[in-house]
């Protein structure tokens, strides 16, 4: 077992150690890089970067946010080649910045994060890995995500399947879906992306539809290269775009949050796009769905409802009884046989951190501090988890903008905190729980006015209801509650005084 000493007693610094390579991992790692601060480690459980955008490899994966607004602010990219980047190009964007500010010599690949546990006499949190690594860190950042841990569902007689099976997070791409039969479970983001790419290539295409999402039209095309050309030369026009971007999408969470009779214009563009091009009045029924626009997440496709109208797709809205080695079998009797299933079944999203086990001041256990749903100040900070900053944490999820903007906020959040914990003075700082508790009571208490209140369930809620995941209000208003530390928020643990021999 290897095992790394960074403590304060023999650095210059605090060492810092941060989880993930994706957006806010990399972000992170570059503002330390920025802010003179080289001592830290970044853990990576893959052998590349890129995090969510590593992982979804599937066919048409793709953001649904502006390639100009999903980017760092401070490293613009003037030759995006599209409005909505493509997962390949996302991915270089990100391997870019590493080069850039030289972030390869700080990141230890293959190192899955088994446990991270916190000694409030040493004021360190001790990080253990899979692969048999010790480290030892004064701060801890977390940059997992809220969507890196695939959700699989239960089904019955899974295991006797003789085809193929996969997660569309994990792509087989070594297998040929030509003229096969295939079924495909879950009607969400990815799958939205992922059927209209497959469904001509299949013989047959069975779509496991739970419930139905409300997809429009994503106003996407190839810039040109005058435009190209015109960010290039002129920094100011690209910044003019992405501030036209950033204003026009953040007018939608008044619909999110408060009015989300607003958001019925969407509902109406997508029963008549889908009256328009789906001929099967049966399938068109199936694929509108019953519940409020904005309830559950809000789809952006073109060829969403083109790929339905494909005679060789079939909607399955029967629930999944069992899977037998050739088919599966609805309650109803019926029995599909398939050649392979994909899940197209989104990740464990309300499952923060996991599956590290993560342990606080006295013992205290992550899961049990949230046992009722994940909960932090800010959506940063658990009371009991000393010098631990978590990003993209509860309750700061989107449905109307970039999270690259929030983690931006988050970052510039948690650079002020470690500027604080470099006084040799001061062992650790742990956020007051009654500040805790208040701050998320209050946010409780905004979700409920929100669309996401309308009744129908999804990814942002737990299986008791709560709303573990979105912010309920503006990103600029999130970017001024952390804009500046107080510290009065946080009980300040000064460092033990040293005894002279």
């Amino acid at each position: 077992m290897k095992r790394s000493h960074n403590n304060k007693s023999n650095t210059a610094a605090p060492h810092i150690v941060i989880i993930g390579t994706g957006f806010g991992g990399l972000g992170m790692a570059i503002q330390l890089k920025k802010a003179g601060i080289d001592s830290f480690t970044i853990l990576e459980k893959a052998g590349s970067v890129g995090g969510t955008w590593r992982d979804n490899t599937y066919p048409g994966a793709a953001c649904d946010v502006q390639s100009h607004l999903y980017s760092y602010s401070f490293e613009p990219k003037s030759d995006w080649t599209r409005k909505f980047g493509l997962q390949p190009e996302i991915r270089s964007y990100m391997e870019g910045c590493v080069a850039k500010y030289d972030l390869h010599s700080h990141i230890r690949f293959n190192q899955e994060v088994e446990s991270a546990s916190f000694d409030k006499v040493k004021a360190l949190w001790t990080i253990k890995t899979l692969a048999g690594d010790v480290l030892e860190a004064h701060a801890l950042i977390s940059a997992t995500g809220q969507l890196n841990q695939p959700a699989y569902p239960r089904i019955n007689g899974l295991d006797t399947f003789k085809g193929k099976v996969f997660h569309s997070a994990r792509w087989d791409h070594s297998y040929d879906l030509t003229d096969k039969k295939v079924a495909v479970i879950g009607t969400g983001a990815s799958a939205i992306q992922f059927v209209p790419q497959i469904v001509n290539k299949v013989s047959e295409l069975k779509l496991f539809q739970r419930s139905a999402a409300w997809v429009i039209p994503k106003p996407d095309r190839p810039f040109t290269g005058f435009e190209q050309w015109l960010f290039e030369t002129f920094p100011v026009a690209d910044r003019l775009y992405r501030s036209m971007i950033y204003w026009k999408n953040e007018s939608r969470a008044l619909a999110f949050t408060r009015f989300g009779f607003l958001l019925n214009a969407f509902k109406w563009q997508a029963q008549r796009i889908a009256k328009k091009k789906i001929k099967d009045p049966v399938k068109r029924e199936q694929i509108i769905p019953d519940y409020p626009v904005g309830c559950k997440r809000l789809l952006i496709s073109n060829d969403w409802y083109d790929a339905i109208n494909q005679d060789n797709l079939d909607v399955v809205t029967d629930q999944l009884d069992h899977i037998e080695a050739d088919a599966i079998v609805t309650q109803d009797g019926t029995r599909h046989e398939v050649d392979a299933i994909i899940y197209g079944t989104g990740f464990k999203a309300t499952d923060f951190l996991a599956p590290m086990k993560v342990t606080g001041i006295d013992g205290l256990e992550l899961n049990q501090a949230w046992k009722d749903g994940a909960e932090a100040y800010k959506g940063m900070c658990v009371s009991g988890f000393p010098n631990l900053f978590i990003l993209y944490g509860p309750n700061t999820n989107l449905g109307h903008s970039s999270i690259v903007f929030m983690l931006e906020a988050q970052i510039r959040y948690a650079m002020q905190c470690i500027r604080i914990l470099h006084d040799p003075g001061l062992h650790y700082m742990n956020v007051k729980a009654d500040r805790q508790s208040d701050y998320s009571a209050r946010i409780q208490d905004r979700i409920k006015s929100s669309v996401w209140e309308a009744g129908c369930t999804s990814w942002y809620k737990t299986a008791s209801g709560k709303n573990t995941n979105n912010w309920p209000g503006f990103t600029f208003s999130y970017r001024l509650m952390t804009g500046k530390l107080d510290l009065q928020d946080y009980e300040l643990q000064p460092a033990p005084v040293m005894q002279e021999a």
